[in-house]
């Protein structure tokens, strides 16, 4: 470990060279201040994977920082600000789209800094102060030791006699990267029914160059990606990944905002730097006020360093391990039978479900799920009077719902239930007995989007009545799994009494939702929380360090449900990704395996009319569900791998793959769903080993074929039919 400390309450210095060296093993960042007084991060690499770096290559500043920074040459330096941000009557840079520059970030200066360390993380806090207003900004650094990955925010406290109103703040910047020349930059749409869709494109295509020699500043151009509204993940994930062509660095990163969100990446003295942020006045209507006293703390800016992005994705994955909270469910990895996709759509009934739950327990399932529809007693639909979430006694007249409940528990799984908490229904006697405050609202109008109303989380009231539901069905009814789902959205959010924008009291709610899960979470330890917004319109690392389970899609066609399931892990930790399974009694042998092989490498979540199914049928799904038994303990450590490259939405074939680190095993998916049929995928990370290939999904003899070419440097597949998967267990002998 590497560092110094100093008082973070220390007086300003008199000297303004500073330079600091802070990481461990796997990361090594260099701090220096410039010229201008102003400190930098100006060196960030990966320590064992030297000669090659894997981070920010050096600098002007960086070679000059451990003799004397002030004989640097003079000009604008690579790196940036350690804090860029923006405040009404401060100015906001000259630069336009681009958020570095500012007048703020140029003023802030060193005051001190402390590093400590604790249950494997390393943290360092700097201390930035600005002698015109007396704003601190405290940026917070963290990183798991032995991990390629640096997570940032920073905190501000408003030191001053003046409030100060702040539009924009930064999470984490990164300068002094290659030229956009040399980087490829990739992005992952995110639309309802259609996930984790990435692509990449030359940066070079959007920052054009504008031969900056001849001018007096840096482009303006900037590719800036934003996440707006209450779906934080409706139309890209929150990510963003730069691959050097030519060479096999990589740098990816993710912003942990349950709400808003922004990055962008520009040039700058003939580099490229990257920019994380939350929510911003310009883009979501986010503005907070700090009184005199008072602080702010940003969401997190998440890097991870990598040779490739196999392995930048294998360290993230490894951080969202790290980050998130603990629980049982992350090692036991229940199979799930839900009731809701291409089965009963939200329609349960007593006589419709007991059936399906006898069948769904002889396929091995663990846990039981009654999906939307169960608190509907109305004739004139449930969608606008959610809210009391009590059971219908039309829906199950004999015994209540307990004895559905007490059937899933007499066929040996948890019963489960569909709850959608925020919301409560225009037409919901809820509306009505709580106050007016415990909903969104603007200018004194209570919100309503598709016939619902908002709780606002932050209000007592409204989390009242969700502790008394949540503990009425985990508590009372014995309900020990609880699917919440999120399906509409608000934006830009709403100003409560104290909110001064909208965007601000969005963040606000959708912190203190994930403060009420952990209180949740803490009063019945036991109980398993899959997130869900319409599938992944939610799928943002916050709420993944809190719930035990992702939505993933709410795609209902087999065939178009393979890209999801192989993107998956770039967003999420293989099983923590639910991934639909819905086998049909309508099915052929083939794509019944085929739907169901594709939730084999993440968490099997388990639908169709089971009851409907032949002996034949029902033994294919229970087949599949004892192959996912026997390797999900391996999927509790495993990090991904993609032979094909990240899959595309049209992709005739498709390839996920995931290995334990330190082991000898490996497992890959590979579906075809046209095109040629065989073809060869690369294993880097076995090439040149005795590997024995066996396939493990389907058991079907003519189902397809696996080959290992040691000499060739990968498998040869083949799959006669379409469409077609086979799930292959590759074992290495060394």
């Amino acid at each position: 470990m590497t560092g110094t400390s100093d008082s973070a309450g220390a007086a300003p210095r008199t000297t303004t060279e500073q330079h600091f060296v802070w990481g461990h093993r796997a990361l090594e960042a260099e701090f220096a201040t410039g010229a201008d007084g102003v400190l930098r991060l100006v060196r960030l690499t990966r320590p064992d994977s030297r000669p090659r770096s894997g981070g920010v290559p050096p600098t002007r500043a960086s070679a000059s920082a451990s003799a004397s920074v002030s004989a640097s040459e003079p000009g604008p330096e690579a790196p940036l600000h350690l804090v860029e941000l923006t405040a009404l009557g401060h100015g906001s840079g000259w630069s336009g789209p681009r958020f570095t520059g500012t007048a703020f970030g140029a003023r802030l200066r060193h005051r001190g800094h402390t590093v400590r360390e604790a249950d494997g993380w390393t943290y360092l806090t700097v201390e930035l102060h600005d002698a015109e207003t007396a704003l601190t900004a405290f940026v917070e650094l963290s990183s798991p030791v032995g991990l390629p990955v640096l997570r940032s925010r920073v905190r501000l406290r408003n030191g001053g006699a003046e409030p100060l109103v702040v539009q924009s703040v930064s999470s984490l910047l990164l300068g002094a990267l290659p030229s956009p020349d040399g980087l490829d930059v990739h992005r992952a749409r995110n639309d309802w029914l259609a996930e984790c869709r990435w692509h990449s494109e030359p940066l070079r295509d959007t920052v054009s160059d504008i031969h900056v020699d001849v001018h007096q500043h840096d482009s303006r151009a900037a590719l800036t990606l934003t996440g707006r509204g209450s779906w934080p993940t409706d139309g890209h994930l929150a990510m963003g990944a730069l691959t050097e062509r030519g060479g096999d660095r990589a740098w990816l990163w993710q912003i942990e905002s349950p709400a808003g969100w922004r990055w962008d990446l520009g040039e700058r003295d003939h580099g490229t730097y990257l920019a994380l942020n939350g929510p911003t006045d310009a883009e979501h209507q986010w503005r907070v006020r700090l009184a005199p006293g008072v602080e702010f703390t940003t969401v997190s800016g998440v890097l991870a360093l990598g040779s490739g992005l196999d392995d930048t994705f294998a360290a993230l994955t490894s951080y969202r391990r790290a980050v998130r909270r603990p629980h049982p469910d992350h090692t036991a990895l229940p199979v799930v039978f839900n009731d809701y996709m291409n089965t009963l759509m939200g329609d349960p009934t007593t006589e419709k479900l007991l059936p399906l739950i006898d069948a769904a327990a002889r396929a091995g399932s663990e846990y039981f799920c009654v999906d939307s529809g169960w608190y509907d007693d109305s004739t004139e639909g449930w969608w606008d009077s959610v809210g009391e979430w009590l059971p219908s006694p039309r829906r199950f007249p004999d015994g209540g719902i307990q004895a559905v409940l007490d059937r899933i528990r007499e066929r040996g799984m948890v019963p489960g239930l569909w709850l959608e908490p925020e919301v409560v229904g225009v037409r919901s006697p809820i509306a009505s007995e709580l106050p007016p405050e415990a909903f969104f609202q603007r200018d004194g109008v209570r919100i309503a989007e598709q016939g619902r109303h908002q709780l606002d989380l932050r209000h007592p009231a409204a989390r009242a009545h969700l502790d008394k539901t949540v503990d009425r069905i985990v508590g009372d009814w014995g309900v020990g799994y609880l699917k919440l789902d999120y399906n509409i959205v608000v934006d830009p959010g709403t100003c409560a009494p104290g909110d001064i924008a909208p965007g601000a009291g969005l963040l606000g709610h959708a912190q203190a939702y994930l403060d009420w899960l952990s209180e949740v979470l803490d009063r019945h330890p036991g109980l398993v929380i899959e997130n869900c917004a319409s599938g992944g319109m939610r799928m943002d690392g916050a709420t993944l360090a809190v719930a035990q389970l992702q939505s993933t899609s709410d795609q209902q066609d087999p065939l178009l449900c393979p890209p999801i399931a192989a993107a998956a892990p770039t967003v999420v930790p293989p099983e923590q990704g639910a991934v639909w399974a819905y086998p049909q009694p309508g099915f052929d042998d083939g794509l019944i395996t085929f739907t169901l092989g594709g939730a084999l490498l993440g968490r099997i979540h388990l639908s169709g009319h089971l009851d409907r199914m032949s002996e034949r049928q029902l033994a294919l799904v229970g087949d599949a569900v004892a192959v996912y038994k026997s390797l999900r303990g391996d999927l509790t450590e495993a990090v991904p791998f993609w032979p094909l490259g990240l899959p595309g939405w049209t992709d005739e074939w498709l390839a996920l793959g995931v290995r334990v680190p330190g082991g000898r095993t490996s497992y890959l998916s590979v579906w075809r769903r046209g095109g040629e049929p065989e073809l060869r995928l690369p294993v880097g990370h076995l090439a040149g080993q005795d590997v024995r290939a066996e396939i493990l999904h389907p058991s079907a003899p003519d189902a397809g074929s696996a080959v290992w070419e040691g000499d060739r440097g990968g498998l040869l597949v083949s799959l006669p039919s379409t469409p077609a998967v086979l799930l292959i267990r590759l074992t290495s002998g060394g």
